[in-house]
């Protein structure tokens, strides 16, 4: 395919998404003084940084053993994220509050793989070898808070795909390697 050809899918794709995201906006039960509702990140970026991070764990999607990686979207909205994910190989998980993106994600993704729950009370991030998030907050305390939570949370060796992060604190955090000079993308190295 040429980059043409591929501009032309992934504007197909983001018209689609941002239908989507439209409408969950609209549907919205977040409180958007604090909480974003459903936002599209663009899939050429999405698709790039979840690459990245097969190519880091020698993913081939032809292979049915990629299914031991685990990939988690915290705040998955429509589920989007985890279709992408999923073609890369990765065996796909998410959660969302917010009630109409997670009625669209489970129907996308299915009911066992998407769960409806809070952030801030889910206790299996330690389950995943891969987390992503896009900010899922528009203030900045709560998401400092939502970002530690993470990183004190994600088990040793996972991958963190951290979009929009507030604090620079992991480039300075012993725990943590950045794989890619452009990607917001870390290891965990130890706890």
């Amino acid at each position: 395919m040429n980059e043409q050809e591929q501009d032309i899918f992934f504007n197909i794709i983001n018209r689609f998404v941002g239908s989507y995201s439209r409408e969950a906006s609209r549907a919205t039960k977040n409180d958007t003084a604090r909480e974003y509702p459903f936002v599209a990140m663009d899939t050429r970026q999405v698709f790039e940084q979840i690459r990245f991070v097969g190519e880091q764990l020698q993913l081939n999607p032809d292979e049915s053993t990629n299914r031991n990686f685990k990939f988690i979207d915290v705040g998955c909205g429509i589920g989007n994220i985890l279709l992408i994910a999923e073609q890369f190989g990765f065996d796909v998980y998410g959660i969302e509050k917010d009630e109409y993106p997670f009625q669209v994600a489970t129907r996308l993704i299915g009911d066992n793989r998407v769960s409806q729950d809070d952030i801030w009370t889910y206790d299996k991030y330690d389950a995943y070898d891969v987390i992503y998030y896009f900010r899922p907050f528009s203030d900045r305390e709560p998401q400092l808070k939502f970002e530690k939570l993470i990183e004190d949370n994600m088990k040793v060796g996972a991958i963190l795909i951290a979009n929009h992060k507030n604090s620079d604190a992991i480039t300075k955090d012993g725990r943590f390697k950045k794989l890619s000079e452009r990607l917001p993308i870390w290891r965990k190295l130890h706890s």
